[in-house]
């Protein structure tokens, strides 16, 4: 047995520790997201290509996917908040979004969600080709608007979770399904930190 296919037993079930490690390195972003440092996009490309691994063998196509796309928008968001940073001088300027910006990422996720399940089911590349897709599509658009620093992008991660936390446990992803469930609780703490920085913003700008 090679090092991505090792595994230890938990509750009656044999988990892979590539899962875990990744799964890990995915809480860490979360958490290193919470206080908006640039160490959040190295680890996410980390914990991504751990979980690419890990889908691939589970035969997860759109998980799979997803882990590439979060390699990509990582190296994008790592980008981004450089230069963000950068232009603020020594922190990182998070908002919410603009009317325009919510309408065209809701807009584009209906529509990018219904077209790219069509192209699972035609393609046999999941048995889920619905919520596949929404996992995939709600991912990408949550994850762009993160390297955007808008506020909005956690609301998108609770609407992930609903879907996803229900797949991972029936794909046998046991540890996913868990680090799921905990991501929603730090989303919900995440909201809070960047709207208790976005308000402090404005008064420091208001003083």
């Amino acid at each position: 047995m090679n090092w991505a296919e090792a595994t230890f037993p938990l509750f009656g079930q044999q988990v892979k520790w590539i899962d875990l490690i990744g799964n890990i390195f995915a809480l860490a972003t979360v958490w290193l997201a919470m206080r908006r440092t640039i160490w959040t996009w190295p680890v996410q490309l980390a914990g991504s290509v751990l979980l690419l691994v890990a889908s691939v063998q589970a035969h997860i196509t759109g998980n799979a996917l997803k882990q590439v796309m979060f390699g990509a928008l990582a190296l994008y968001g790592w980008y981004r908040w450089t230069r963000g940073v950068r232009d603020a001088g020594h922190d990182l300027a998070v908002r919410p979004g603009t009317v325009r910006e919510r309408l065209t990422l809701v807009g584009v996720m209906v529509v990018a969600t219904a077209l790219v399940a069509l192209f699972f089911e035609a393609t046999g590349w999941s048995w889920a080709p619905l919520p596949d897709a929404y996992i995939f599509v709600g991912s990408a658009i949550a994850t762009y608007a993160q390297s955007k620093a808008l506020i909005d992008f956690w609301w998108i991660w609770i609407a992930v979770d609903v879907v996803g936390v229900p797949l991972t446990f029936r794909s046998g992803l046991y540890v996913s399904g868990v680090v799921y469930g905990i991501f929603f609780v730090m989303v919900l703490l995440g909201i809070r930190e960047w709207r208790r920085q976005y308000v402090r913003r404005l008064e420091v700008c208001a003083a």
